[in-house]
């Protein structure tokens, strides 16, 4: 059917083709494409030769001479001679000889005029039937056309979308793009929070993050929360970006610990995952340390002391509270109570390298080591307890007479290291020890209203003593020969704590949610990161299977 339609139609012959913008004139016919059932014309303009793709159906509706003869019906004129052979011939010789010269150009243009006058009675035809063919073009212009209904679908898409912002848009929100792109992300994460119901697994060195809700003055500013925890052990951090071109993103960043614990849980589950398995290392005559770590304000006396009512606190959902509750239970047991154990407490503070005891009106102490090369705490009172109201009267006591301050992010911050003690012992000697840490808060020299002498000297020995820490911490969990607990003096109270065999320590970094603090809480999570410590699993020692831990520094 395809060469059926090529029958009329020859190289180098002349037929009349439309132009894009409506023009007709003739061109050279110069190959035959029967597979698209299409021709290929060439014709000189301006001294330029010039060609296009046109169908079919296109050269018949100008040109129906050319059609087959069952396409064509009967016309009463008399169709027009064929072209001789030997005049082809000499079209395609002429033909391949051609070159754009001006006086040739002018002939051609004046035979395409010529050639229209001298036809008038086919006008007609041919407008009627460039009007029925005005919508059959050649491929490569459909699939253009194709391409701009698209594109102007897409536009009129992302117009509707805009609208529609446009109108959900908080003008009195200046972050709101930023809580749009949150909302988004959160909405593609599954969520599967740390639950009651979660096995406890044992570590020597337990990590764990914790974030609290956005406080008061977070709200009034209409500062975002820029935390999630979508799991029991993975905590995101959305950081707000921009662009060279002042276009905002996100940039979503990913860390693993052992737990995480969002703004809902409460402070009995946190102990429960953290402090409570580390209560049973005392009666083995081993050390427990429990350290509250991260930014000022972001929730460590809370959760070592108790919640707050107003500027009170309850110091009965605090981990010291509890862990003395489980202290006492587990003292009823018979294996323990065999032992005839006596339960002791001490509380004190370590400000600018200095410890004060603060059961003991704030007296100044000294930290010295002994014949044995033991630590020893001089003149430090240890306050005998029977039942967890005398650990409350400690903790109250305590904490109302600790050293404060007032920084960018809390009107009172902690500016000293509170160490509480619950010691166990036996007939006078040392049995066990379980110490509960709040550490000041960790925060940049610009962070602090004021620019003294005394407040950066605070903010140097607070440094010195987390570094310190961290160091103790990591060769505690490699099993090194040396530990370095000199460096400080919080380090050096807690020397028994990092040389013993029998020892454990847990970690709780705590977090601020609000997008003002976001590179504080990165600086948080990212030393953590950094810090990996090797662990040989004593199920595969063969194998040498080695789990890396996170220590929050």
């Amino acid at each position: 059917m395809a060469a059926a339609n090529f029958v009329k139609i020859q190289i180098g012959i002349y037929v009349e083709i439309e132009r894009s913008d409506g023009r007709i004139h003739q061109a050279m016919l110069t190959s035959l494409n029967e597979d698209s059932e299409s021709v290929t014309v060439e014709w000189i303009e301006n001294g330029v030769v010039k060609g296009k793709e046109v169908d079919l159906e296109g050269i018949f509706s100008l040109n129906p001479d050319l059609a087959p003869d069952e396409d064509i019906e009967p016309s009463p004129e008399t169709p027009p001679p064929p072209i001789p052979a030997a005049k082809v011939n000499k079209i395609v010789k002429s033909r391949q000889t051609m070159t754009p010269i001006k006086n040739d150009t002018s002939a051609r243009d004046n035979r395409v005029v010529g050639s229209a006058r001298a036809r008038p009675t086919q006008l007609p035809e041919q407008s009627s039937s460039s009007q029925q063919n005005a919508c059959r073009k050649s491929n490569c212009v459909k699939e253009v056309e194709k391409l701009q209904e698209k594109r102007e679908k897409r536009r009129l898409q992302q117009q509707e979308l805009r609208e529609k912002r446009a109108q959900d848009v908080d003008a009195t929100n200046p972050n709101y793009e930023i809580t749009c792109m949150i909302r988004d992300f959160r909405g593609s994460l599954d969520y599967t929070p740390l639950t009651a119901a979660d096995p406890i697994d044992e570590h020597r060195i337990c990590v764990c993050v914790r974030k609290r809700p956005l406080n008061k003055k977070e709200t009034l500013m209409k500062d975002l929360d820029v935390i999630t925890i979508p799991s029991k052990d993975v905590v995101m951090v959305h950081e707000p970006k921009q662009k060279v071109d002042l276009t905002r993103y996100l940039e979503n960043q990913t860390f693993r610990f052992d737990y995480a614990f969002d703004d809902t849980a409460s402070n009995e589950m946190v102990y429960r995952f953290t402090a409570q398995p580390l209560v049973e290392t005392i009666f083995e005559r081993g050390m427990a340390t429990c350290f509250a770590y991260g930014q000022t304000g972001s929730g460590k006396t809370h959760t070592m002391g108790g919640d707050f009512l107003g500027r009170n606190q309850d110091c009965s959902k605090g981990i010291y509270t509890l862990a003395a509750r489980d202290v006492f239970l587990m003292l009823k047991k018979p294996n323990y109570n065999k032992l005839e154990l006596q339960v002791y407490a001490t509380f004190f503070e370590i400000y600018s390298g200095k410890v004060f005891d603060l059961l003991n009106r704030k007296t100044k102490l000294r930290v010295l080591e002994d014949g044995k090369q033991q630590v020893q705490v001089v003149g430090l009172q240890e306050r005998e307890v029977k039942c967890v109201e005398d650990v409350l009267k400690l903790t109250e006591i305590g904490n109302s007479c600790r050293t404060s301050g007032q920084t960018s992010a809390n009107a009172h911050s902690s500016r000293s290291h509170a160490v509480f003690q619950i010691i166990l012992r036996r007939k006078g000697k040392l049995h066990g020890k379980f110490s509960l840490i709040d550490l000041a808060g960790n925060e940049r020299g610009a962070d602090t209203f004021s620019a003294d002498r005394q407040t950066r000297l605070e903010g140097a020995e607070i440094n010195k003593s987390l570094l310190a820490l961290k160091e103790c911490i990591r060769a505690l969990g490699q099993n090194k020969p040396h530990t370095p607990f000199r460096a400080s003096k919080l380090t050096q109270v807690l020397r028994d704590s990092f040389i013993r065999e029998n020892s454990r320590t847990c970690m709780i970094a705590t977090v601020s949610p609000g997008m003002a603090s976001c590179e504080n809480t990165l600086n948080t999570l990212r030393y953590a990161n950094r810090i990996c410590i090797a662990e040989v699993t004593p199920e595969k020692d063969t194998a040498k299977q080695i789990k890396y831990l996170f220590v929050v520094y």
